[in-house]
């Protein structure tokens, strides 16, 4: 059966032909006999590390596990194993090379010493990612990347599928690993995956029926190494399509539009203020629709603000119309989205100050993002883990739209050397001093944003505990 996206009539008409393994659904036992008392090696316990061993585990692999954290601080994820499933902590020996397939963690290092050796020796490295879609046939694989904006993006577009009464599972980077998914997954199934530059890193037959990339902007440097290596591993999310196939760009974003020379699949444009022959784009506030036979225009109100969330719903409004929806769901859907958790999420008013979670900001793109959104005078909390990019970019912004900005965290230093004399700054060290701050501070009328514009690792497990932390420190006011 051939599964693919169609711009009208019934879905599943157009697209590929399976991927080499076949179906489990369609095929009783495949998976089994794939894995069946093979070694494979996984190399990391995060979410999509423990998800692809119990999975591989389930279809009769032998599996080995190496984490480099020391055991007793990652108890209670090896908790989580199955029984069968053997491993080590503190290193990785060369036990991880006893192994016909190695499956690496997208928090794993790429230049492990022990994958170059893995390299040497024509061991087949893999994501979560390659191993999880070889493993289904689903209706259509939907996929969707970019430095800011993924998340926001996924949800919107499985809601508009889901309200379309499609079979919708969404997974990947958010939420639950694709590896969960698996066993759940037919011919009649949508999957809407974000994906990660991690993720692509390692994917060989990877090959989405559309495809997405939001935007590409300076990030993740400190495990990249060079912008060229982080851009050429979004754009592996397209390297593997044919013309049958759609990626969605951004007209806006040089980088990406750049690269459609190197792109197999059709070309479907978004834009939030220019006029496209063929793709979907927004003049004063109405969005435009003329994809092949198709043209519809209407004027969304949406509940999430900002010129990006405009483009998150272009985005999503793009996949939507190729995957065959009628506009009347994608607007409804579009009106009553009310954001995702840590992203400009609106926590309180208190004293007719506004509150505003944004701690899913691990960038300066994504604190210059963040600081457009709003008119008011802003207080702005920032401050984390240094990611290896400067924060003078930020200047102008800061200048104009903040009256105070208050530093946590180790890039405070940096911060204040970089945006020096562009406003007041206070240092806080830590952020329940920084909203306590912020609370002496601001006065009726101004917008508390807490947006780091760095990771969150130097004082929280990830950035979810880090705004869980802020939202806590606000109620408490």
């Amino acid at each position: 059966m051939q599964r693919g996206p169609v711009l009208t009539g019934p879905p599943n008409k157009l697209g590929k032909t399976p991927n080499k393994l076949g179906s489990p659904s369609q095929i009783p036992g495949m998976m089994e006999v794939m894995f069946r008392n093979k070694k494979v090696s996984v190399i990391g316990l995060g979410k999509t590390g423990v998800s692809a061993a119990n999975l591989l585990s389930e279809l009769g692999a032998r599996v080995f596990v190496s984490d480099i954290s020391p055991e007793n601080e990652i108890a209670g994820i090896l908790k989580t194993l199955k029984n069968d499933i053997s491993y080590e902590t503190g290193k990785h020996t060369e036990r991880v090379l006893d192994a016909e397939l190695i499956i690496r963690s997208p928090g794993a290092p790429s230049d492990l010493p022990i994958l170059t050796n893995a390299k040497e020796k024509q061991i087949p490295v893999w994501s979560e990612l390659e191993l999880a879609t070889r493993l289904i046939n689903p209706k259509l694989l939907i996929a969707i990347t970019g430095t800011n904006g993924k998340t926001t993006t996924t949800l919107l577009t499985g809601e508009i599928l889901k309200n379309a009464g499609l079979k919708t599972i969404v997974a990947g980077n958010i939420g639950r690993p694709l590896s969960d998914f698996v066993h759940e997954i037919d011919s009649s199934t949508v999957v809407v995956l974000e994906v990660s530059s991690y993720q692509l890193e390692n994917v060989i037959d990877f090959k989405p029926d559309i495809c997405c990339i939001l935007n590409i902007k300076p990030d993740h440097l400190e495990h990249h190494k060079t912008m060229e290596n982080y851009i050429e591993a979004k754009t592996h999310i397209f390297k593997n399509q044919e013309s049958r196939d759609y990626c969605i760009l951004n007209y806006n974003d040089d980088i990406s539009r750049n690269r459609i020379e190197k792109n197999g699949g059709t070309i479907v444009f978004f834009s939030k203020d220019s006029v496209l022959k063929n793709g979907i784009y927004c003049i004063n506030g109405t969005f435009f629709g003329n994809l092949k036979s198709q043209d519809w225009t209407f004027t969304p109100k949406l509940i999430i603000p900002g010129e990006h969330n405009v483009e998150n719903a272009l985005a999503s409004s793009a996949i939507a119309a190729l995957v065959g929806v009628p506009k009347n769901v994608i607007e409804s859907t579009l009106n009553n989205f009310r954001g995702v958790e840590h992203r400009l999420e609106f926590v309180r008013e208190l004293n007719r100050v506004k509150y505003i979670n944004d701690s899913k900001s691990t960038n300066v793109d994504s604190t210059v993002v963040a600081l457009k959104s709003f008119n008011s005078p802003i207080v702005l909390i920032m401050g984390g883990r240094d990611k290896g990019f400067p924060y003078k970019p930020l200047l102008g912004l800061v200048k104009d739209k903040v009256r105070l900005l208050l530093l946590i965290g180790e890039s405070a230093e940096k911060i204040h050397k970089e945006l020096n004399n562009s406003t007041e700054i206070i240092h806080c060290g830590d952020l329940k001093t920084a909203v306590q701050k912020s609370y002496e501070k601001s006065g009726p009328g101004d917008i508390v944003l807490f947006s780091p514009g760095g990771s969150s690792f130097d004082q929280f497990k990830n950035f979810e505990d880090r705004g869980n932390r802020f939202k806590e420190y606000i109620n408490c006011l």
